[in-house]
């Protein structure tokens, strides 16, 4: 049981970067399809990652440095700035996700799941059952941020536009600085 309470609250951790910035991504009012699109892309990712940090293992990680909080920190600027630029062109974003910014966002929020399959042995857990869980709660986090996202905008209007770019842009350089 202890072991099954440790593996929700990781899922919990490793979603809570992903829910801050589906928050962001929110107020821009996306699609329910871009909504659905995103969460399912992020679950998948957060399955996919781990699985990967754990068959690499820990042996291949001396070899290479990946600093996930520097590329995550660039992704959300790069994010950040695209949508600052459509808020000064006065651009509404309602359906513009597109599948490799999609991509882009999961496979960002993504990389700390990585990491994390490569320790996931120390849990003692089946690893499939851990990915599992690790996928469904980011699903979960991301479509709930993104819905409350939504609804803020509907009702700040374009403050809360200009919210999430304030928020990504400072989730960001926290992530560059980190």
């Amino acid at each position: 049981m202890i072991k099954l309470i440790s593996c929700f609250l990781i899922a919990i951790a490793l979603s809570m970067d992903t829910f801050s910035l589906s928050l962001g991504l929110g107020t821009y009012n996306p699609t329910k399809k871009s909504c659905i699109t995103l969460s399912i892309t992020v679950g998948l990712m957060h399955f996919i990652m781990p699985l990967i940090g754990n068959i690499i293992g820990e042996s291949l990680i001396t070899f290479f440095t990946i600093n996930s909080n520097f590329l995550l920190g660039c992704i959300l600027l790069f994010i950040a700035g695209n949508l600052f630029i459509s808020i000064l062109k006065e651009e509404q974003l309602n359906a513009d996700f597109s599948l490799i910014g999609i991509f882009l966002f999961a496979f960002g929020v993504s990389l700390d799941a990585f990491s994390t399959g490569l320790g996931l042995k120390a849990l003692e857990i089946n690893k499939y059952f851990a990915f599992l869980i690790f996928s469904l709660v980011s699903m979960i986090f991301t479509f709930f941020g993104l819905l409350i996202g939504c609804f803020a905008s509907k009702h700040l209007g374009k403050k809360a536009s200009i919210l999430g770019v304030i928020l990504l842009f400072t989730l960001g350089i926290f992530h560059i600085c980190k």
